[in-house]
């Protein structure tokens, strides 16, 4: 399973690069407004910048909902780097556009996915990737994990070679849990990837290790 980081700071990207596991990262409008990064020319600069610091596949979304918008921002977005790949909505237009992008050679990320239906969607159209929300499935009092064991299911035995990228991950357990699930990629918080180091017997241990290591 391959890890990205979900954010657009650079410092946590950095971080997460440094550990040696990182494989890409993925933004939203959101995460970008968080760090202060507003109008389009600082979003592809910022976006530059995440391409420098990280060799591999860097999700960048389109802001708008119309098929022709999301087009010509989906081209712009990918003409930034070769390792953009372009986030683009699960609705009606976004299905159109992802198919575009496919037939143009244009690599991409369906996002905000929330059913096996939208999941065979977007691998119909040629997703590269498919987000699943796994936290906010979790919230509505549904089980993010059983999709992404759905998903998986049904992309095993259609053949479709669209990735499952769980999102929307709250803690260290969601990545385990997806990972078992079959998950070909999870995006995490910082916190959450740091929160696989953590175990009280590991503590205990080295603590332990370094006591005795005084004695010698």
């Amino acid at each position: 399973m391959k890890f990205f980081i979900d954010t657009g700071n650079l410092t946590q990207i950095k971080e997460a690069n440094d550990l040696g596991i990182l494989d890409g990262v993925t933004t939203n409008p959101s995460l970008m407004a968080q760090v202060g990064v507003k109008g389009e020319e600082a979003i592809a600069a910022h976006y530059k910048a995440i391409c420098e610091l990280v060799e591999g596949d860097i999700s960048a979304e389109v802001l708008s909902t119309d098929f022709a918008t999301m087009v010509e921002e989906g081209k712009k977005l990918a003409a930034i780097h070769k390792n953009i790949v372009v986030k683009v909505p699960m609705i009606k237009d976004g299905i159109k556009a992802i198919k575009w992008f496919t037939d143009n050679g244009i690599r991409t990320n369906c996002t905000l996915v929330f059913s096996a239906g939208q999941a065979i969607l977007a691998a119909k159209a040629g997703a590269t990737y498919v987000s699943p929300f796994i936290g906010r499935i979790d919230d509505s009092s549904w089980d993010g994990m059983e999709l992404i064991g759905q998903i998986r299911h049904i992309y095993d035995v259609q053949g479709f070679q669209t990735q499952i990228l769980a999102a929307s991950i709250r803690n260290a357990l969601h990545i385990v849990k997806a990972a078992e699930a079959g998950a070909d990629v999870c995006t995490c918080p910082l916190d959450s990837i740091l929160g696989l180091l953590k175990h009280p017997l590991t503590d205990i241990g080295l603590a332990k290790f370094l006591e005795d290591a005084k004695k010698m």
